[in-house]
């Protein structure tokens, strides 16, 4: 199995724990953290090719961490439980892409930097814009399965309307 299958398993099993067990372990049902306190930390531009992530990204922030920037869970941290492995995978497209910036596992503390970080995978792996392979990657990883992101998927969309 190569470096990156192996990455992407372990992303998906990180990501099914978080799923199931909230940062904290409590519900984030009622929480000190709210969306409206994750959007002032909106990076400057959340839009690619015209399309706004806005909505997508604060769900996922309360479906990860009911806004928590502390959060931390296993190898996730943040308010949208970023693992080394995606901080990783980030540098690897801003080097392809012959950007000097860089991304370090404290960004991942930073709302606004995990927004990016999130738009910098998003712009890589799903061009398209495709709200839904979105958030069933952000769970399971860019090859992730259908079944096995089901229930995240719900979750997130049910924190959009």
């Amino acid at each position: 199995m190569s470096l990156l299958k192996k990455a992407c398993v372990i992303l998906m099993a990180l990501m099914l724990v978080n799923m199931t067990i909230p940062a904290g372990g409590r519900s984030t049902q009622s929480n000190a953290y709210t969306s409206n306190a994750v959007v002032k930390s909106t990076p400057k531009s959340t839009k690619t090719s015209g399309f706004d992530w806005n909505p997508i990204m604060d769900a996922i922030i309360q479906v990860e961490s009911g806004g928590n920037p502390n959060a931390k869970s296993g190898n996730s941290i943040g308010a949208m439980q970023i693992t080394p492995i995606l901080v990783k995978d980030c540098n690897i497209i801003l080097e392809k892409r012959n950007s000097k910036k860089r991304y370090t596992m404290a960004d991942r503390y930073s709302v606004e930097k995990s927004k990016e970080m999130f738009l910098l995978i998003q712009s890589y792996h799903n061009p398209e814009n495709n709200v839904e392979k979105a958030i069933r990657a952000w769970n399971g990883g860019p090859k992730y399965s259908v079944r096995a992101t089901n229930r995240y998927y719900q979750k997130v969309m049910a924190k959009m309307k």
